[in-house]
């Protein structure tokens, strides 16, 4: 048999190469120490994270901010269990990353071994794919094929489990040349008749909108999605996971739609007459009660993923292709036809007066008070440092809809948030992972209080490299979002949101050898970020906000988009 003889872990390292992999986040254990073994001689970067789930973050970290498809790795049982939650996090934000993981000997499996865990049963639904590895000849093909898998079509996370004997195991290495898979299809281009009866939908369309989502970002679309907005002048939303796919100074750009969207935002979709909806799902999230979603729209849904087309609701013209394929072609048909087309302008217009006039009557705004540091505030601060340039990473909960609602990204890649699965836990390590990917850009860790006592271990990352990541905890002493919904809908029967204890984060901080401070004036509160920004190391600023604000404006659950609290009941005033 031709062909180099190696190891079955020299063969995935070998695989990683020549998928040009730079790093990996991981955490070793019994049944991976031939991997590591074999990793002591390898070029690629091994980042030890100090838990596994945050290995599978870190990977998605990376690749959020590249594009790339992110690796991580840990050993069987519980190494593999603890990447889970990363593993569907990943699933229901289409983010590409391979998990590698140890199994057990090939003859103990079944046999409830020592740190045996069926990772491939278990991850079958929160995973794009999976494989049981046993042969080491089989290695090759199966870790081209997920790399393939994770990064084609709605991009995924892809795990690879592999026993012992198989990392141990010696076999000829042979290149891969090609990918042959026969059941995998993936629809690029759109159809041709559909995408002209968009087209013509668009120009004849009096109250045209557009709704742009994730899958813009993935599918390096923001350039065709900008063109798209200025030749119809359409007003545009861009959902939590879209957003930087146009830009935030943008005069078209509305904010994100939905549950916690601006009141003009979903007005807009309430009264549009034309849905384009790009790269979305249709989260329930954003579009409240279905029946009442953009109930005078007729929709354009272009989407990679036929299950998304129609699974929520049924557009007018379906399109299922890659949003940059498919935009790129709409643009060229609406381009060549443009002098023979005649848009009503005098109805545009009123749109866009409409909508300027609803942003005006309630605009998303900074709120501030002497007494006490407001959220707002401190978004609005990190915000003028950032000048939408910066990488957010940001927690789960109040903050995060604060973050999205308030900093402004003028690209795609700089907002990573946990959209689907909402983990607390995913700012820092998602943050560890972009900072190695995009060691130029300045890196926020936006976090919850609650949501950064699930990740300290990570402090100790940060510190082993010296990563210059700015960690910013908006510090409300409360599971914010939990209290919100309990004020609101529970009585104000405030049952275990109340957090009563943080750490002292200059001396949590200095444990780890870095600075940290708290602050809680509200003039000071510039100073401290711009001194945490300056700062070459790391850095964590414990900002202690005003601890019963609440997010608004706000969609309560079975509510419509356009029914909105748009803020706290007013007392009434008696005569």
């Amino acid at each position: 048999m031709s062909g180099t003889l190696m190891s079955g872990s020299q063969m995935v390292l070998e695989c990683l190469m020549r998928e040009k992999v730079e790093i990996i986040f991981g955490y070793p254990g019994g049944v991976t120490l031939p991997f590591y073994d074999a990793m002591y001689d390898s070029p690629i970067k091994h980042v030890l994270v100090r838990h596994e789930q945050n290995a599978a973050f870190a990977a998605q970290g990376y690749s959020r901010a590249t594009g790339k498809v992110g690796v991580c790795c840990a050993t069987s049982g519980p190494g593999a269990t603890n990447l889970v939650t990363g593993l569907v996090d990943a699933m229901m934000d289409s983010i590409p990353i391979v998990a590698i993981t140890g199994q057990v000997t090939s003859k103990l499996i079944g046999s409830d071994a020592f740190q045996e865990a069926d990772t491939f049963g278990i991850t079958r639904s929160g995973t794009k794919h999976n494989f049981l590895v046993k042969d080491v000849n089989e290695l090759p093909r199966i870790m081209h094929e997920a790399f393939h898998i994770a990064s084609t079509g709605r991009p995924g996370p892809v795990l690879v489990d592999i026993t012992k004997d198989a990392f141990q195991g010696m076999g000829h290495y042979q290149p891969v040349t090609s990918i042959h898979l026969p059941g995998y299809r993936v629809y690029t281009e759109g159809h041709a008749g559909q995408m002209r009866r968009a087209a013509q939908a668009m120009w004849e369309a009096k109250r045209p909108m557009i709704y742009a989502g994730g899958g813009i970002i993935h599918a390096g679309a923001h350039a065709e999605l900008q063109e798209l907005v200025e030749l119809l002048d359409a007003p545009t939303v861009c959902t939590l996971m879209g957003l930087g796919g146009l830009p935030g100074n943008h005069p078209n750009f509305i904010s994100m739609p939905g549950m916690h969207g601006s009141y003009a935002a979903n007005m807009a979709v309430t009264e549009a007459d034309l849905l384009i909806a790009l790269g979305v799902r249709f989260d329930d999230r954003v579009t409240g009660r279905l029946a009442a979603f953009a109930p005078h729209a007729k929709v354009i849904h272009v989407d990679i993923d036929p299950a998304e087309v129609g699974k929520i609701r049924n557009p007018e013209v379906p399109i299922v292709g890659d949003v940059k394929k498919v935009l790129v072609k709409i643009l060229e048909d609406m381009k060549a036809t443009i002098a023979d087309k005649a848009i009503n302008e005098a109805s545009r217009a009123a749109w866009r007066e409409q909508v300027v006039a609803w942003k005006r009557e309630h605009p998303l705004e900074p709120s501030m008070s002497p007494d006490a540091i407001k959220p707002q505030h401190l978004m609005a601060e990190i915000n003028r440092l950032s000048g939408g340039e910066a990488i957010v990473s940001s927690d789960v909960g109040q903050h995060q809809m604060w973050a999205a609602q308030l900093i402004k990204f003028h690209h795609p890649r700089l907002w990573l948030n946990s959209g689907g699965l909402g983990s607390m836990g995913f700012g820092l390590p998602t943050a560890i992972g972009a900072q190695f990917a995009r060691p130029d850009k300045l890196v926020f860790a936006i976090c919850g209080d609650g949501g950064f006592q699930m990740s300290i271990p990570e402090l100790a990352t940060i510190a082993n490299h010296a990563l210059p990541v700015k960690i910013i905890i908006m510090n409300n002493g409360y599971l914010g979002m939990i209290r919100q919904w309990q004020e609101l809908f529970y009585n104000n029967r405030l049952s275990q949101a109340k957090l009563d204890t943080f750490p002292n984060p200059e001396k949590l901080a200095g444990a780890y050898g870095f600075k940290g401070s708290t602050v809680e004036n509200p003039n000071e509160l510039r100073a401290a970020l711009e001194a945490a920004v300056k700062e070459p190391g790391p850095y964590l600023l414990n900002v202690k906000v005003a601890s019963f604000e609440n997010v608004y404006p706000m969609v309560p659950a079975g509510s419509a988009i356009n029914e909105m609290v748009l803020g706290p009941p007013q007392p009434v005033e008696v005569a």
